[in-house]
């Protein structure tokens, strides 16, 4: 009985998708068409050459390609099919046993939508699959709808909404999925986030600038404040250890993937207002009062309100929380150690706001 898990069926219908499959290693073939072959109908290479040629004739719903192979690298190979005026959307998963963050950021500028590490274990290999197929379907269906928004009456509103937050969620899915030790972190954060816009209206406080927001699509968009996470290796996400100082450096990239990850979902919709509040909080997030944050070391009200936001509200849940390296902080502890931080990691007014309403952010916690 295979071990194995099923592929979600999709509101797109039940037709088997095509995977194209590429690696100059027989094994990697055997071992890839084995795993996915159950459920979609798999086509394998072992040349970029091979599959370019294929594509002439064949467009699969993704590719899994090999980033080191002979003849023609993996890069060499996802430039022409991004070139292609009918071929740019295929999603390119790469393939690699390279351990390095300087070509996984080129793979993902380049237009790959995922890394994964061989040698890949098959399960891992078929959620991946999975999920970036259901994103993929989510996208044409938004394409779609923006294409067609000028002629949507008002009833039709909501229905795009919610699209855009079902492209959201599955985005951030694939991050918890990844970094297995975030369950229900995003979830929680958006309930956190709430519970600050709420206060500040009712306060009346940074007036102007809340005035400006879509609120429910700001709450939407901080579902991506960690995507970058998507270019960061499965080693040190999911190491049970404390991370070393070259580990935390290399995490630390996971802010400007992020914005240049949103950036590349922004290319494939006209309708960008959601995606400008997301690429703020995954810039931001970890930016620090004192300017000893990262990724862009900005200072006081240098950085964007949402920013400093979610940095309380990210690191309330971060301490609150379990992880394999250290035990769950108490309320009260986290409560006491931002603050401890504030005018140094966190804008201090918002600190206030925060100690004000801590037992609100304890009751999340608890109902979780």
């Amino acid at each position: 009985m295979s071990l194995l898990p099923i592929p979600e069926t999709t509101n797109m219908g039940t037709r088997r998708k095509t995977i194209f499959l590429v690696d100059d290693d027989a094994t990697n073939l055997v071992v890839g068409s084995d795993t996915l072959d159950a459920y979609y109908d798999v086509l394998t290479f072992n040349s970029g050459p091979r599959l370019l040629k294929t594509l002439e004739k064949v467009t699969p719903d993704l590719i899994l390609l090999d980033v080191e192979m002979p003849q023609m690298n993996g890069f060499e190979v996802i430039e022409i099919i991004k070139s292609n005026v009918e071929m740019p959307y295929i999603p390119v998963i790469f393939l690699t046993a390279k351990i390095d963050s300087e070509s996984e950021l080129e793979g993902l500028s380049l237009g790959a939508v995922d890394y994964i590490f061989k040698p890949f274990s098959p399960p891992l290999l078929l959620k991946r699959v999975e999920i970036h197929l259901l994103v993929e379907e989510q996208r044409l269906e938004l394409v779609l709808f923006n294409d067609n928004l000028q002629r949507m009456v008002e009833a039709r509103t909501k229905t795009v909404l919610e699209l855009q937050n079902a492209v959201l969620k599955t985005m951030a899915e694939l991050v918890e999925f990844r970094d297995d030790v975030t369950g229900g972190h995003i979830e929680r954060t958006q309930k956190y986030l709430r519970i600050f816009f709420d206060e500040l209206q009712e306060r009346g406080m940074f007036q102007e600038e809340i005035a400006t927001w879509d609120i429910e699509l700001v709450l939407q968009s901080a579902q991506l404040h960690d995507v970058g996470k998507i270019a960061i290796n499965d080693s040190i996400l999911r190491k049970p250890d404390k991370l070393t100082d070259q580990e935390f450096e290399n995490i630390k990239d996971h802010a400007a993937f992020g914005e240049k990850v949103i950036d590349r979902i922004g290319q494939s919709t006209t309708d960008k207002t959601f995606l400008k509040y997301a690429k703020i909080f995954a810039i931001t997030h970890h930016e620090k009062w004192d300017g000893t944050g990262y990724p862009n070391g900005l200072k006081g009200e240098e950085i964007p309100l949402l920013g400093r936001i979610m940095a309380i509200v990210d690191v309330y849940d971060a301490l609150v929380s379990e992880r394999p390296y250290k035990r769950a902080f108490t309320h009260d502890e986290a409560v006491n150690v931002i603050s401890d931080c504030s005018g140094k990691h966190f804008d201090p007014v918002l600190v206030k706001v925060f100690l004000d309403y801590e037992k609100e952010f304890a009751k999340v916690k608890t109902d979780a």
